[in-house]
């Protein structure tokens, strides 16, 4: 009887495949992945030349949007909430001077839709310059 232990060969690792498979998805990953940038608004923030308040000399359209989402445009409330009447309310009371000028004040708790909606609707009118109302800290 043959006591002796047989030398044991240890396995070997083929790594070739391995890598080839490691390259294989870094070079679908790379291919399927987007490399499209998202759309940024540009923005020209205002800068003040003094400290003094400005004086508006104009008269200005005030578009109000409640925490309901309903709108009053100069303090009169419009029928429904939709943004046909709010464009109509707003070329009844502009008249003939569409354009220029219009503020949108809006609640705290209004939704952000409303108030796009509102700047949407001025923007289309022509309204080339939207301000949007704000307080003072201390005003409150």
């Amino acid at each position: 009887m043959n006591l002796r232990s047989r030398s044991r060969e240890e396995p070997e690792i083929n790594l070739t495949s391995l890598i080839d498979v490691v390259l294989l998805l870094l070079v679908f990953f790379m291919i399927t992945t987007s490399f499209v940038r998202e759309s940024k608004i540009g923005i020209r923030l205002p800068e003040a030349s003094s400290t003094e308040e400005a004086m508006v000399m104009e008269e200005t359209m005030v578009i109000s949007v409640s925490a309901q989402g309903t709108y009053l445009v100069n303090g009169r409330p419009l029928l429904d909430n939709r943004a046909s009447t709010l464009e109509s309310a707003i070329r009844v009371l502009a008249g003939e001077q569409l354009g220029g000028r219009i503020t949108v004040s809006a609640d705290a708790d209004a939704s952000h839709q409303s108030v796009i909606t509102a700047m949407d609707v001025a923007g289309r009118l022509g309204y080339v310059e939207i301000n949007i109302a704000t307080i003072k800290p201390g005003d409150q």
